[in-house]
């Protein structure tokens, strides 16, 4: 049983932030449910963003995809697919939400910093401070080959790329000074005399010169959020991030490694260790008791793998086609074909297939599994089960030993997925003195408690926003 001796207790007045991730291209959402609506109507994204903002979420989160999958040159149609661009789609949002962020996953390799400086800026402008960046890079061929210069940087490039895109945006967002538009009509000029600065910026990736053409929104830059993993993506969310997604939200153990990690990067690039708003993806699944609670999980589990999906996924594992297997039977009894692994087509085959299928199984044989059952039970293990007030009580664990800073939830159904959250969990919450019970602040910035943007700290490092 967890202490409740406040001195037991690392984080005590910790608060929970939610997000909420709107996936676009994947398998997990259940299209196939009669409580399923459209994946691309746009009222399906704004009855997600609004339930959110009545949950008294953070931020809404899109994806971005480039390129539709593939398994071996052919369209992956087991995939739900209707991503919009990102900041268009945004920009509607705004007009139809007052509070919740607005957060684009915006790609710096197939960009260029002026362009999405500026489209970033006026979504922040639009949504008056609501707007943030998700930062992410590729260095596959299979993504390049939908853009004129191809699939042509190094991946030990990304990350230089990504870094110096970042430092020409701030420098274009830093541009405007403050108080450059006159607050009276009595003013003598529009714009202060000397207050837009031209941004020049070279480097090995860019070659900069212009004036930039936007002011400054109510929360001065776009809030950025970066995902990488590895220890060059964690990182360069320690020199560059306000928010860290991650995988690492599940077992409390290996979210407070990650969160320990992340401090500890942090306070390396000169940075407070608590500037960084850390949100793992998670997928919540509710109900009334711990029974109704697992049935229903176990529900989910088996719309997200279909027999389809299963074969599909166990094809990649094994290199051999088995579309024409038995997904509720028993696991191939060939042995895996060992295929390099070149991330093309965008299916990614497992390292060391021996050993995955030795484990698989082992686990299959000792369980009685069948080959859907180990895809399941061995696959990526998405998140939370539980009645309201377990799950309340485990995340205000997690909140306050420090393991996260809040989750960055990915409905199973749309747009009604996260009416249980909003509606069963979100007042058990705010019972425990965890969550927000309104917003204190207008823009995205205030939401997550965070400081200035990082290049507008020279005078004040420590000073918080708000």
């Amino acid at each position: 049983m967890t202490s409740t001796d406040p001195t037991d207790v690392p984080y005590p007045n910790a608060q929970l932030h939610f997000g909420v991730f709107f996936q676009g291209v994947n398998h997990w959402t259940i299209w196939s449910d009669p409580g399923s609506g459209s994946q691309i109507d746009p009222a399906s994204f704004r009855k997600v963003a609004q339930t959110a903002e009545r949950g008294l979420f953070d931020a809404f989160f899109l994806g971005e995809g480039l390129r539709l999958r593939e398994v071996d040159g052919l369209i992956h149609d087991l995939d739900v697919a209707g991503r919009p661009d990102a900041i268009t789609q945004l920009a509607a949002l705004a007009a139809v939400t007052d509070r919740i962020g607005l957060v684009s996953t915006s790609n710096t390799t197939f960009n260029e910093p002026t362009d999405l400086a500026r489209r970033l800026s006026g979504l922040d402008l639009l949504s008056e401070g609501r707007a943030g960046w998700n930062v992410v890079t590729t260095d596959n061929a299979w993504t390049g080959a939908n853009f004129r210069r191809g699939g042509y940087l190094d991946h030990a490039d990304r990350y230089v790329r990504a870094e110096q895109f970042l430092t020409v945006a701030r420098a274009l967002w830093d541009g405007w000074a403050d108080d450059a538009v006159a607050d009276s009509r009595e003013a003598p000029s529009w714009a202060t005399p000397g207050a837009v600065r031209r941004v020049r910026e070279l480097s090995s990736q860019f070659d900069v010169d212009l004036v930039p053409s936007l002011p400054r929104s109510a929360q001065g830059h776009p809030v950025i959020f970066q995902a990488g993993d590895s220890s060059e993506g964690r990182d360069f969310a320690a020199r560059n991030g306000d928010v860290i997604f991650s995988a690492h939200g599940t077992e409390f153990d290996d979210a407070l490694s990650f969160a320990t990690d992340i401090r500890t990067r942090l306070r390396a690039a000169g940075r407070p260790g608590d500037d960084l708003r850390i949100l793992p993806g998670t997928e919540i699944i509710i109900g009334r008791t711990e029974k109704e609670a697992r049935e229903k999980a176990r529900w989910v589990r088996f719309a997200q793998v279909t027999p389809a999906t299963a074969l599909n996924v166990a094809s990649l594992l094994w290199g051999i086609d088995l579309s024409d297997r038995d997904a509720d039977g028993p696991l191939p009894k060939e042995d895996p074909v060992v295929i390099e692994n070149t991330g093309a087509f965008g299916a990614r085959r497992v390292a060391d297939p021996r050993a995955t299928v030795a484990r698989w199984r082992a686990e299959a044989e000792h369980h009685g599994w069948s080959l859907r059952e180990t895809v399941i039970a061995l696959g990526p293990q998405r998140g939370h089960v539980g009645t309201p007030e377990g799950l309340a009580d485990k995340f205000t664990h997690f909140a306050r030993h420090g393991a996260v800073d809040g989750f960055n939830i990915t409905p199973y159904l749309i747009p009604e997925g996260l009416d249980d959250i909003v509606e069963l969990l979100v007042p058990e919450l705010q019972e425990r003195g965890v969550y927000r019970t309104e917003y204190s602040g207008t823009t995205l910035r205030e939401h997550l408690g965070l400081r200035e943007p990082l290049s507008r700290r020279a005078v004040n490092p420590h000073r918080r926003a708000g």
